[in-house]
């Protein structure tokens, strides 16, 4: 694949700490359909590879997980050209196995977002396979690339929940008898977005805590203060883990896009760049022109 140009989705910061800002970035200020992306999309090299970075949550971090304009995000990238996503996010730990700082290659989703826009396509029945919501040769590719010193886990079920606010311990606990494996609160309809966009796309957990679930109910009685848990510290803990886990899931994905560099070939295979290919089920001649003109970049080929 001699047009790979990859998409790396993360929090603020990412291009710093990937290594890949500086001198030769372009920046991208794109409008799309559905608005403008969280920022702009940054545009570098690495092992002479095209690299699109966009930040989640915007500069600053001021865009909460249920108002992040998931559309435009994906939408943007595919417009300039993206071909594969990489994505990171921070999670919880539904599984002891699962420990702070460790990561995680999910293979399955559970999506419990209910105020998301999920769908470009809203006046047409398009309905993408989305079974295996992960790219399997992204994930086996970071799945090589991890470093022996660092605790990488090969697959488990991300719970996907609408935030902003966390789980009540009977959410934790509840998910976990669902088979959850970590909880989050941005892969959806961030995956499903983008196998609608035919854009290949796999997810890198950060392992920040163990959720709720663990933590003791406060005890009224003061005599007992020294059985609870002090907020600031955990908050300082968890931030803590969060900056380990970043350091390593960077060093991770430098070394899958330069394994990516070599297996061009291996990424064209990836099956979601054919998902619209059996997805369009509306009578092409009934739908609208400028609809189809509206969201070309994602199905035009399929109307020539």
């Amino acid at each position: 694949m001699s047009d790979l140009r990859l998409g790396l989705i993360g929090g603020t910061g990412l291009g710093e700490a990937l290594g890949v800002e500086g001198a030769g970035q372009r920046r991208h200020e794109i409008d799309t359909p559905f608005g403008r992306p969280s920022d702009a999309i940054v545009e570098a090299e690495w092992a002479g590879v095209p690299v699109l970075l966009l930040s989640r949550h915007g500069p600053g971090h001021v865009i909460n997980p249920s108002q992040v304009p998931y559309r435009a995000n994906i939408f943007a990238l595919k417009q300039v050209g993206c071909t594969h996503i990489l994505a990171s996010g921070a999670v919880g730990s539904l599984r002891e196995e699962f420990k702070p700082r460790d990561l995680v290659i999910p293979n399955q989703l559970i999506d419990r977002t209910a105020r998301r826009a999920a769908t470009f396509f809203e006046h047409a029945a398009v309905h993408v396979e989305f079974a295996e919501p992960f790219c399997p040769v992204l994930r086996q590719i970071l799945l090589e690339a991890k470093a022996p010193d660092t605790a990488v886990h090969d697959g488990g079920c991300y719970v996907a929940m609408e935030g902003p606010a966390f789980s009540t311990r009977a959410e934790s606990l509840m998910h976990r008898l669902w088979g959850g494996d970590l909880i989050g609160m941005t892969a959806m309809p961030e995956a499903k977005l983008a196998r609608e966009a035919e854009i290949p796309y796999a997810l890198l957990a950060l392992v920040t805590d163990y959720d709720c679930r663990r933590q003791k109910p406060p005890l009224p009685d003061a005599k007992d203060q020294e059985q609870k848990v002090d907020p600031h510290l955990l908050l300082k803990e968890i931030m803590g883990n969060l900056r380990a886990a970043s350091e390593n899931a960077a060093a991770l994905m430098r070394r899958a896009v330069e394994l990516m560099a070599q297996r061009r070939e291996q990424l064209s295979a990836c099956p979601a760049l054919h998902a619209l290919e059996l997805a369009i089920w509306s009578e092409k001649g009934r739908i609208a022109p400028d609809e189809v003109k509206r969201l070309a970049p994602l199905w035009g080929r399929y109307f020539e």
